[in-house]
């Protein structure tokens, strides 16, 4: 059977937390609780996609995100998160 991803990405706790635009949490509101989002604001991941370190809430909004499993993210390798919530 196929796989549904084409990357596996660590989440890594941050030393220094990105700054996530507003647009991304606004669009996660019902998603995840409070609890959980001020948790994920705190981690990031090396994303295949654009080649950088990203929050962990861009990654979870981003199309290309499949799952989260274990402290993995499986990308689907797409287009990935729209430049404007690259700060």
């Amino acid at each position: 059977m196929p796989a549904d991803y084409q990357f596996v990405v660590k989440v890594k706790e941050a030393v220094k937390p990105k700054r996530i635009p507003k647009d991304v949490t606004t669009q996660l509101k019902g998603v995840a609780s409070g609890k959980a989002m001020a948790r994920m604001k705190k981690e990031n991941v090396d994303c295949p996609v654009v080649k950088d370190e990203v929050g962990f809430l861009i990654c979870f909004a981003c199309p290309s995100f499949v799952r989260r499993v274990m402290g993995e993210v499986h990308c689907a390798g797409g287009d990935g998160p729209p430049r404007e919530w690259l700060l």
